[in-house]
């Protein structure tokens, strides 16, 4: 089908692959970018490892015109776990294109040979890809940023040190011909991508049997309103495992990451508003903006494949107990905005969990966004995650404290904690146990004891009753003692760079 025939076709889904428009129809809506690449394009330097995003051999780069002026924005995803609707409108990058027409590698790619960074061979195409991300966004990194760039990415071989090597290498070779950062953000490739994009009066929404992609907040309360059992597809890193693992039919699916009203951040002088379009990749450094202390649960929370398709309300909708945003919005005393059709309500979100899975949403009702409010003067926060790896990992317990002194004397405790029920709660006895205290180590003591009141967790794989009851102790004692006169080292990452 050429472009021109299919430039306003809803059942078309079209997207830029190597400087062409590819346009595809009949395909099912949960066809992953991964099996498209692999079994339809016949690309075959994506790989699967894992169908569920944790191990990064099928990384792939999204190439998407940011809001404004700002050109295109670059960010590694997982294939394996993204359905190809969800690239309307978008260039895809793989392996291959990075090839130049007189057959040289790129400067990522060389440094991989280079720095012999390829083994079995099989993950490197992955960490190729994730480095290329980093490549097109910056001119340099250091170690620590290449590490937090390759998170998500896994080397059965272990070979990371000559990986990483490769990775600080990689900015020191000569510009290519083919995707440096000029050919980027050329205008060739924005007007080409400007081509595609469905705004004009006449381009309808994408939609097709069991797929729509509406594109205002009135399009998707209407589309929901008509079809209330529609499944709400955003990032889709949850979802998508629900059809590479779990092999589920799925329903109906609207998806949400056309809206652009939902893909705004507002920073008022009362509160901070991100819409349930915003990639946590997007949210994360805003809330660690507003509130720095937050930032290892942000570099802790998902390898940055995950962060740049998942959403920060995805998480909240999930609904998940270890969900590791929501212990940190609650202690923050946010809120969620729903809508109905016309419409619309906002709910404390320590109120919004009802019970395992369970939330107050109702047949048709979505959400739009989430609301922290400002910091409240004379508070102090830590965020806090316990798990048995630093990166890439579910926690066995998560937890968030915010706490408002006057005078020495507690006036508000706010104690949340993720894996400690069937829903992300604060623990109210143990805050009854510190208001109107004195800050001591005998009030956070009473405040431990109290825990037992507040939570009868589980025992899993990943940890015992007995050790998440511990543990949350011990992350109070820890928020006593990095807060001490003479505080304490009591974090990994304190060790490694000093305190604060």
């Amino acid at each position: 089908m050429s472009l021109a025939s299919s430039a306003t076709d809803p059942r078309t889904v079209r997207f830029v692959l190597d400087g062409a428009v590819v346009c595809v129809a009949g395909l099912p809506a949960t066809t992953t970018v991964l099996d498209y690449l692999r079994t339809i394009a016949g690309r075959m330097g994506t790989k699967e490892g894992c169908a569920e995003g944790d191990c990064g051999a099928c990384t792939v780069v999204v190439g998407e015109l940011a809001a404004g002026a700002d050109g295109v924005r670059y960010r590694a995803v997982n294939s394996c776990i993204r359905f190809l609707p969800t690239l309307d409108g978008k260039e895809l990058i793989t392996v291959e294109s990075l090839r130049a027409r007189d057959g040289a590698l790129h400067p990522v790619q060389q440094a991989m040979v280079d720095n012999h960074a390829s083994q079995c061979g099989f993950c490197t195409p992955g960490f190729v890809m994730s480095l290329f991300a980093l490549y097109l966004n910056r001119l340099e990194a250091d170690r620590d940023e290449i590490v937090d760039t390759l998170s998500g990415n896994l080397c059965r071989c272990t070979g990371y040190r000559p990986i990483i090597d490769a990775g600080l290498k990689m900015f020191e070779y000569a510009a290519p011909s083919h995707w440096n950062r000029g050919d980027a953000q050329s205008a060739e490739r924005q007007a080409r991508l400007r081509s595609i994009q469905r705004s004009g009066a006449d381009d309808k929404p994408l939609q097709f049997a069991s797929f729509r992609a509406p594109r205002t907040l009135s399009e998707l309360a209407a589309a929901l309103e008509a079809a209330p059992y529609s499944l709400i597809l955003s990032g889709g890193t949850d979802i998508g495992l629900w059809v590479t693992k779990q092999m589920r039919d799925l329903p109906p699916m609207v998806y949400i990451g056309e809206v652009v009203e939902l893909k705004q951040i507002r920073l008022g002088e009362s509160d901070l508003w991100i819409g349930a379009g915003v990639s946590l990749a997007d949210a994360w450094p805003v809330l660690v903006g507003a509130f720095p202390e937050l930032a290892e649960q942000a570099r802790r929370f998902a390898s940055p494949p995950i962060c740049n398709a998942a959403t920060l309300c995805g998480n909240i909708a999930n609904g998940s107990p270890i969900g590791d945003s929501l212990p940190a919005l609650i202690a923050l005393g946010a809120s969620v905005d729903l809508r109905k059709g016309a419409k619309a309500r906002r709910v404390r979100l320590e109120q919004f969990f009802l019970g395992y899975q369970k939330k107050d949403l109702a047949l048709g009702e979505f959400v739009v966004g989430v609301s922290v409010p400002s910091r409240t003067p004379g508070s102090r926060l830590a965020s806090y995650k316990v798990s048995k790896r630093v990166d890439q990992d579910i926690s066995a317990v998560c937890a968030t404290f915010s706490v408002t002194f006057e005078r020495g004397i507690v006036t508000e405790a706010r104690l949340a904690f993720g894996g400690m029920a069937s829903v992300p709660k604060r623990a109210a006895h143990a805050e009854a146990a510190l208001v109107g205290k004195n800050w001591t180590l005998d009030a956070i003591e009473a405040a431990i004891a109290a825990l037992g009141q507040d939570f009868t967790p589980l025992t899993d794989m990943r940890a015992s009753s007995v050790y998440r009851l511990r543990a949350a102790g011990n992350l109070l004692r820890r928020f006593f003692l990095e807060g001490a006169s003479e505080p304490k080292a009591v974090r990994t990452f304190d060790v490694a760079a000093g305190l604060g």
